[in-house]
């Protein structure tokens, strides 16, 4: 049984500048401007995710975007909070379900490889470390960290090596996994199919030592 997860979803993502020239609340502010940064990085890639094109998306002005996140270095810093949410939100519940026999293996697999290249983690992470920004990664790593510290508390069973090979895999994947398999050779699914090998032998090896 395949699950859906709304979270995943590209089109509850879809962004319409319409909806935010009223006047909005300080939050709801920051979190439209974060969700028009996250439309340009998927669209157009990182590079665009600068504060004068955030706020000509939005249709505010520069001293808007200036007054929520003072640099282009915070709003990518803020941006990278944003998404990290996301992302381990839904690798969270992906694995939950697999867990509770609600989802496959393949549909954790491709849930979690859709979150890094659709929703652009992947892209974000590439670009600040090149740039010399890896602080600004902290938010994700410290969001997958705080992830598989929950899935370990629940009692789901989840190791720590195999959360860690499946996000590798799949950032992995979303920088450079196409160029990669054209280069070897390889089908575009190979990634995909090595993490679902991953997380089978893992649930094996698990049930192998549960008593009864």
């Amino acid at each position: 049984m395949i699950v859906k997860y709304p979270a995943v979803i590209a089109s509850t993502w879809a962004w319409h500048p319409m909806a935010v020239r009223k006047r909005l609340p300080q939050h709801e502010s920051r979190i439209a401007a974060l969700e028009a940064a996250r439309a340009l990085l998927i669209e157009s890639g990182p590079q665009a995710v600068t504060l004068k094109a955030v706020a000509a998306r939005m249709g505010r002005t520069h001293a808007n975007l200036l007054h929520h996140f003072g640099t282009a270095a915070q709003l990518q810093r803020s941006l990278a909070s944003h998404l990290a949410g996301a992302i381990c939100g839904t690798i969270a519940e992906a694995v939950l379900a697999n867990r509770a026999g609600l989802a496959s293996a393949r549909d954790v697999v491709d849930l979690t490889f859709d979150a890094f290249a659709r929703e652009g983690g992947g892209a974000l992470a590439s670009w600040m470390a090149l740039n010399g920004n890896e602080d600004a990664l902290d938010p994700i790593v410290e969001a997958i960290h705080d992830m598989v510290d929950e899935l370990d508390a629940s009692g789901a069973g989840i190791r720590r090596e195999v959360t860690l090979t499946l996000v590798l895999l799949a950032l992995g994947d979303a920088q450079m996994g196409s160029a990669l398999t054209n280069s070897l050779g390889l089908p575009a699914h190979t990634a995909r199919d090595m993490a679902e090998r991953v997380l089978t032998d893992a649930a094996e090896r698990a049930a192998s030592v549960l008593p009864g």
